[in-house]
């Protein structure tokens, strides 16, 4: 797989800039959140400011990781904003409104880092590489693009970045430069030790219960090959979870044996409907996602839903059990379904 340097463009902005303001997309995971700390990290050790900016608090499951303490949260702006920064860089959002911030940090030149298919390249500086496996690892290739060394707990969340958007070096982005990628982080102090006691062994009880709470609704479709779960209002209640809690939740179905994609719809408070999709091999979900208003990547991607969720859930079936079909029938037919190509989509410019 081609690795492909950070544009120079991005270097001379972050080396020019004093005051950054960095952000990702609302409902953070483990990517958004190690990215985001080890890219302050990392621009604190250059002597310049930085603060993190997410809409939604960090998941529990992150909050051993140095630096979440420091995560400016909520929709109101922090202290001097936006007078004291020089430029915003936005982590992992393929549109603007995916950081659920956008009314605010449009003001400010941004920096669009990110590696989802169909990234509408919003930034006055854009990076888009849809072959990473990771935005904390195209963090990295920045760090060796300035020139810089990085300490241990950086590595450590970049590292952690790595990890949980390849489940665990499980999903088919778990690429060769994902494995080059996490040896050198290892070599630069990350601890892998810590990151798999955060994520596998630290769980609070909240979110196990909500996770018997899910289990409970949990319904097998196609012969098996499909595994739908809800989350209400009402369950995260019973099991006095908070958002952060449900993080990881949809791996549980989707380790069952034979399923070969996964629906978690989950219920908001307002009545909205935030379904979260993955799946297996060929079969690809971002396309699902991206018919409905979302997107992400062919094995893991999510949308927004209006409606009834029995009437959503019924829906979310046919559209994989379609997927599904499709993908057994290339394989009989010899065509392969891959959205990823060896070339890579990287735009360093400045945008007009």
């Amino acid at each position: 797989m081609k690795k492909t340097t950070a544009p120079e463009a991005l270097l001379q902005r972050l080396r020019s800039a004093q005051r950054l303001l960095v952000t990702s997309h609302a409902n953070p995971d483990g990517d958004a959140v190690g990215a985001s700390v080890g890219l302050a990290r990392m621009l604190g050790r250059l002597g310049k400011g930085a603060l993190i900016w997410h809409r939604d608090p960090v998941p529990t499951l992150y909050h051993p990781l140095p630096g979440t303490e420091r995560i400016h949260t909520g929709t109101e702006p922090p202290a001097g904003y936006p007078d004291r920064f020089d430029v915003a860089v936005v982590l992992e959002c393929p549109t603007l409104d995916r950081c659920g911030l956008e009314e605010r940090i449009a003001s400010l030149p941004l920096i669009n880092i990110d590696h989802h298919l169909g990234n509408q390249i919003y930034g006055a500086v854009n990076w888009v590489d849809a072959t990473a496996p990771a935005v904390g690892e195209m963090i990295y290739r920045v760090a060796r693009g300035l020139g810089m060394t990085i300490d241990d707990d950086t590595a450590t969340a970049l590292f952690m970045a790595l990890v949980t958007d390849t489940g665990g070096f499980r999903f088919s982005n778990a690429s060769p430069l994902a494995f080059d990628s996490a040896a050198a982080l290892v070599r630069d102090g990350a601890r892998p030790d810590r990151v798999a006691g955060w994520l596998y062994d630290s769980r609070p009880e909240s979110s196990v219960r909500l996770q018997g709470e899910m289990l409970a609704t949990l319904e097998l479709h196609h012969e098996g090959r499909i595994a739908t779960a809800l989350l209400t209002p009402e369950m995260f209640a019973r099991a006095r979870a908070t958002a952060g809690d449900a993080e990881g939740l949809i791996d549980v179905p989707r380790s069952i044996a034979g399923v070969d994609a996964v629906a978690l719809l989950r219920q908001l408070p307002g009545g909205a409907v935030k379904v979260s999709l993955r799946s297996s091999g060929e079969i690809n979900v971002e396309q699902v996602a991206r018919r409905h208003g979302g997107g992400g990547h062919p094995n893991a991607a999510g949308m927004p839903a209006q409606g009834e969720i029995a009437a959503i859930r019924k829906l979310m079936v046919g559209e994989l059990a379609a997927s599904l079909d499709a993908a057994s029938s290339d394989e009989e037919t010899g065509i392969r379904a891959d959205s990823f190509t060896e070339e890579t989509p990287v735009t360093g410019g400045e945008m007009s």
